[in-house]
């Protein structure tokens, strides 16, 4: 193994790194990932070092064709640095001077690899979130398709576990479809901090060349420069954000796989689970698995993992950059890689990987006591005081508990003797349909307010 010289950093250094610190020391083994970005960000440096004629014209396109040269190289796998090469920011360097000799060294000038990688991150993170929204898109586009199939679909809701009220299947479906705009939402408001230039800053205090930060920014698609170089270098505000972001569209994943995995047991049977998305057991021919919405859930906790593996790096460093920074790329990249996985892994199980049984679905809500709370809602309308018909609901539930019935399944005589205000509507009052189209207030899950939470997402669909 190689190792590398002391002139990679400067005639300071008299002997080469033990080979085990330089392993230690070095990243090219996952930052390698940047190359395409490192590629641009360069090429944007060196034209801006043309256009403050801090090299000249002829310079600048022999180091731009060179970039484009690795470039090519590198997507034909013919560019393959090892450790003796650090990282990736040098792996380039050194291969554009093998090509084009001293002029490459040139390259360089007025910049650091503190505001380099730096830039580097945010190309990379800037793309990857683009990314990851247009998955998000593809996500809510199902989440959609389903909720528009199955508007009149009743579900048992709960709380606590517990059966609480029936809803529109569709309601349910548009919980996590909100849940995903925010998520949407939220790495949208993030490409601002992220589309924030910091090339230029140089290790920590800027440079004495005569370069034009706000060209160079311009030519890669920043927003805008960091004001202060001490920051510009040390930021990872963005990253952690990213993570943060990127673990709470885990947790809505996570909470979606849970019920998943319940609806598709025995016990519920709400859902069947399709041969393409589910496996069986090695001794156990009868069962199917939900290993897609079982892995989304197990995931999650390596994302929350990177998110507070960023927050400790960053909760003791002195400005301005440190080595302790090279710990920022593992943690994004299997952030990014993590959360596409399972985005996508998790819209390919609703589209394609779980059937809704809606015949089990319309039993299930017909076979309890979910229905009580429109009792008290009846007897509201009737004049009596709400507390009190709360109170003789449950009442009205001791009663069909000891007869061994449904409220359904009450006579009319039985509920008169509870109170003389029930008559023969009740019945139609706490039927399933009737209860779910009833709660039509804004935002809830009558089947008008349905329609409209369909309209509003297709909207938003719609608008980005």
């Amino acid at each position: 193994m190689q190792t590398p010289s002391p002139q990679t950093w400067s005639q300071r250094f008299e002997t080469a790194l033990h080979p085990a610190i330089a392993l230690f020391n070095a990243s090219i083994g996952f930052d390698i990932q940047l190359i395409e970005y490192d590629l641009t960000g360069s090429e944007a440096h060196a034209k801006m070092l043309v256009k403050t004629e801090i090299i000249s014209p002829e310079e600048g396109d022999q180091i731009v064709t060179g970039l484009e040269t690795i470039r090519q190289e590198y997507r034909r796998g013919e560019f393959n640095p090892g450790v003796e090469a650090e990282d990736v920011h040098f792996a380039v360097e050194r291969r554009l001077t093998e090509m084009i000799g001293d002029v490459g060294k040139k390259l360089h000038t007025a910049r650091s690899r503190n505001d380099q990688v730096g830039t580097d991150l945010r190309l990379y993170l800037r793309a990857q979130i683009d990314a990851i929204q247009g998955q998000l898109r593809q996500y809510q586009q199902t989440l959609l398709s389903l909720a528009e199939e199955h508007v009149e679909t009743l579900v048992p809701g709960y709380t606590h576990l517990q059966r609480a009220q029936p809803l529109s299947l569709a309601h349910h479906l548009l919980a996590y479809f909100d849940m995903a705009q925010r998520d949407w939402e939220r790495l949208h408001d993030l490409q601002k901090r992220v589309n924030i230039s910091p090339l230029g800053c140089g290790a920590l205090a800027g440079t004495t060349f005569p370069i034009d930060r706000q060209y160079s920014a311009e030519l890669l698609g920043f927003e805008k420069v960091y004001g202060n170089s001490l920051d510009g270098v040390s930021d990872r505000d963005f990253a952690i954000e990213f993570a943060c972001a990127a673990s709470l569209i885990m947790v809505h994943l996570s909470r979606l796989s849970e019920e998943m995995i319940l609806w598709a047991s025995e016990e519920f049977s709400f859902v069947t689970l399709n041969d393409s998305c589910s496996t069986g057991s090695s001794i156990m021919p009868q069962k199917k698995n939900p290993d897609v919405p079982e892995l989304v859930r197990g995931k999650t906790g390596r994302v929350f993992g990177h998110l507070q593996g960023l927050l400790v790096m960053m909760k003791g460093l002195p400005l301005a950059y440190n080595k302790d920074l090279q710990e920022d790329k593992e943690a994004i990249f299997d952030t990014v890689n993590t959360v596409r996985g399972c985005v996508e892994a998790m819209t390919i199980l609703l589209a394609e990987g779980v059937n809704f049984q809606v015949l089990r679905l319309r039993q299930a809500v017909n076979e309890d006591y979910s229905n009580a709370t429109d009792v008290a809602d009846y007897l509201a309308t009737k004049g009596v005081p709400f507390r009190e018909a709360y109170n003789l609901v449950g009442k009205v539930v001791k009663t069909s508990l000891a007869a061994d019935k449904l409220l359904r399944e009450l006579t009319l005589e039985e509920w008169q003797a509870i109170h003389p205000a029930f008559e023969d509507d009740i019945y139609a009052a706490i039927a399933p349909q009737q209860v779910v189209s009833a709660r039509n207030s804004y935002g809830g899950t009558g089947f008008d307010q349905v329609h409209q939470a369909i309209a509003r997402a297709n909207q938003a669909l719609g608008e980005g």
